[in-house]
């Protein structure tokens, strides 16, 4: 009874406190909002001010750009007397109204349009003060048109106009970055004052549904999302440890039971794999070997017998036949049940040679090959004679593609050109079984076979030295 009153207490302490924080929760985020619009204002005031800098900017660029062609088709026609170099002299000429009304109208102070008006009367005067009669003056052959004070004058004028552009943008620049600064201040001014009135009132409110969420509701969600993996055969997962103590027990459980199980089944796994090689020998050093003595003993016998004895030769030769029909199955039993390339040789030759022996077209590449641990070996080959077999009977594959990299995991990837469409959920029990395979070496199986599309199989096991 006095635990549930001391519960009953705090719901109604926190309940006080939820509504005063509400209350000032309202405050803060009123205040906080008018911040931002304030803030949001300015910022919309400086970026159309920086906007119309950059236009000013782009026109007085421009224009510069214009009295340079000017300049240039001039002093190219005065050098050589073709008017193929007046075209750009032309172009600019019939372009300088259109680009005298851009800029001045681009202007952005009663300072800086007094500039460009005088720019534009300085290049207005450079063109039909000098340059337009100093053309004119080459077209009637006037010899003194191309003297070197002409072409001083010519240089002088460019000059200074061009010293003007520099002169106006870099006042535009400067009043640019002015702008710019003052918006930046006022923003991030705006915006601490927003940020610190929106921190406040979210940790009034944060602080109660996050101990909430904390102590109770991610542990337990993270616990039920590692019991559904679990229970779908992933051995590896585990739960992450919990302050809270009756979490942390349940997770400490949770996590001895799954790698008990994880251990139980790597054993399983090694002792079958265990088996598997000891049969596989015992069947190549012991019933394939008598059987190879029993077909030697035969066409020995064979050979002994007249060429009169046709009865007999004929039951030795048949004999001799099912003595070596018996020794391939046997062979190939023995190879089904583990190969002994993949004993000697290891996974990548045990690969290759299940490859060759493919009635597909199956080509092996492998990256850093080495010899790693005989059961990873051995659990590897057999979820790609799986992949391969599953390729050739089902998926009506006409070429598949492996791939194994050595590094810190094991990668093995085994593509095929199927027609694709499997998935965990509809590949059966062989899937399953090769997932079981992957996960009890802490390792993953991913599938990627979108329909008509073929299929990509892809494990990664650690490899632990």
């Amino acid at each position: 009874m006095s635990a549930g009153r001391e519960h009953r207490g705090g719901r109604l302490r926190l309940t006080g406190l939820t509504v005063a924080a509400s209350g000032l929760l309202a405050l803060l985020i009123g205040g906080a909002f008018a911040v931002l619009l304030w803030a949001i204002n300015d910022a919309n005031d400086s970026i159309s001010a920086r906007r119309a800098s950059r236009t000013a900017l782009v026109k007085s660029g421009s224009m510069e750009r214009l009295l340079i062609d000017l300049e240039t088709g001039q002093r190219g026609y005065v050098i050589t007397d073709r008017e193929e170099f007046l075209e750009p002299w032309q172009a600019a000429r019939r372009a300088l109204p259109t680009e005298i009304r851009g800029f001045t109208a681009s202007t952005t102070s009663r300072e800086q349009r007094r500039a460009a008006e005088r720019i534009t009367r300085d290049v207005e005067s450079f063109l039909y003060d000098y340059s337009v009669p100093l053309v004119d003056r080459v077209r009637r052959g006037d010899p003194a048109a191309g003297s070197l004070a002409e072409a001083t004058e010519g240089k002088r004028r460019v000059d200074d106009l061009r010293d003007e552009f520099h002169r106006y943008m870099t006042d535009e620049r400067a009043q640019l970055a002015q702008r710019t600064d003052a918006a930046g201040t006022n923003s991030r001014q705006a915006v601490l004052a927003a940020a610190l009135g929106l921190a406040a009132s979210t940790a009034l409110f944060a602080v109660f549904t996050l101990l909430q969420h904390r102590a109770v509701v991610r542990p337990v969600r993270r616990a039920a999302a590692a019991a559904q993996e679990l229970a779908g055969g992933d051995l590896g997962v585990r739960v992450a440890p919990s302050r809270i103590a009756e979490i942390g027990a349940l997770g400490t459980s949770f996590n001895s039971m799954a790698a008990s199980l994880q251990d139980s089944r790597r054993r399983i796994m090694e002792s079958t794999e265990a088996v598997h090689r000891r049969t596989a020998r015992d069947l190549h050093d012991g019933a394939q070997q008598h059987l190879v003595g029993l077909m030697i003993g035969l066409r020995l016998a064979r050979e002994s017998l007249p060429d009169t004895e046709t009865a007999a030769i004929d039951l030795l030769d048949r004999s001799v036949d099912s003595a070596q029909t018996a020794i391939n199955e046997l062979r190939e039993l023995a190879s089904g049940i583990y190969p002994l390339v993949l004993t000697v040789k290891g996974l990548v030759p045990a690969v290759r040679d299940l490859a060759s022996r493919c009635p597909v077209p199956a080509v092996v590449v492998c990256e850093n090959e080495r010899r790693i641990s005989s059961t990873v070996e051995s659990n590897a080959y057999f979820v790609v004679a799986e992949a391969v077999t599953n390729a050739v009977k089902h998926a009506r594959a006409s070429r598949i593609d492996v791939f194994v990299e050595f590094g810190e995991k094991l990668r093995v990837r085994v593509v095929d050109d199927g027609i694709g469409g499997v998935d965990k959920a509809t590949a059966g029990n062989g899937m399953t079984g090769l997932a079981d395979r992957v996960a009890a070496f802490d390792g993953k199986l991913a599938i990627d076979s979108p329909p008509g599309g073929g299929t990509a199989l892809l494990i990664q096991i650690p490899i632990r030295d």
